[in-house]
């Protein structure tokens, strides 16, 4: 357990450190890196993750996702403390470096709706679920199925901060907005981010059964 709880952590934390970091560095920079720069690198980021890690913690990199597999049947939820610790740790760990780094940021990335609560809400369902139903179906038990899952996982995770971000945020991760808002200290809308990320994975295993034959569900 404790090379796979270390690969989560490291995972998680390598993740964030590169995505909430180009959020950070755009900002103080002035743009340069774009909001097309900062979905490109969450998405490149996660797909590099899953190529390192994914043969040996799986690469959640997510507690909405962990929480997901261990619904479906995927993952024994007697892990999920181990891997949900190892995720909330690692986001902990990248948003207080970066604090070190850039100690003006005062959002450090963090997820914030920029319209109602309610609309970035079902977004953020949406998106989790759309997100989790990918990796249902690209993942053997709580694992990936080869070096296609990372592409297609990664491609998910960039399109999606790409159209949705400057909405709702596009966590899709509650340690991803966890991490930024507990180092900086605003927990604004923090709740929103923890429930319908959890909400929207869970809802991605249903779709994912009746998608499939009887014969092939998990």
């Amino acid at each position: 357990m404790k090379h796979r709880f270390f690969a989560e952590f490291l995972g998680t934390f390598i993740m964030i450190f590169a995505g909430t970091g180009a959020m950070i560095v755009n900002e103080i920079s002035g743009g340069i890196v774009t909001h097309v720069g900062v979905a490109l690198t969450f998405g490149l980021v996660v797909a590099a993750m899953i190529y390192t890690f994914g043969d040996v913690s799986g690469a959640h990199l997510n507690p909405a996702v962990s929480i997901s597999f261990a619904v479906a049947g995927r993952f024994p939820f007697a892990d999920l403390p181990a891997y949900i610790t190892a995720q909330l740790l690692g986001a902990l760990a990248a948003s207080g470096t970066l604090k070190l780094l850039f100690p003006t940021s005062q959002s450090l990335g963090m997820t914030l709706p920029s319209g109602s609560i309610s609309q970035s809400f079902l977004l953020e369902v949406i998106l989790t679920a759309i997100l989790m139903l990918t990796i249902l179906s690209v993942s053997h038990g709580a694992r990936e199925k080869g070096i296609t899952a990372a592409i297609a996982i990664g491609s998910v995770v960039g399109l999606e901060a790409m159209f949705a971000g400057p909405i709702c945020g596009a966590s899709m991760n509650p340690a991803r907005s966890l991490g930024p808002a507990l180092v900086s200290g605003n927990f604004q809308h923090i709740w929103l981010y923890i429930f319908s990320t959890i909400l929207g994975a869970i809802l991605a295993i249903p779709l994912f059964i009746i998608t499939r034959k009887p014969e092939t569900n998990p």
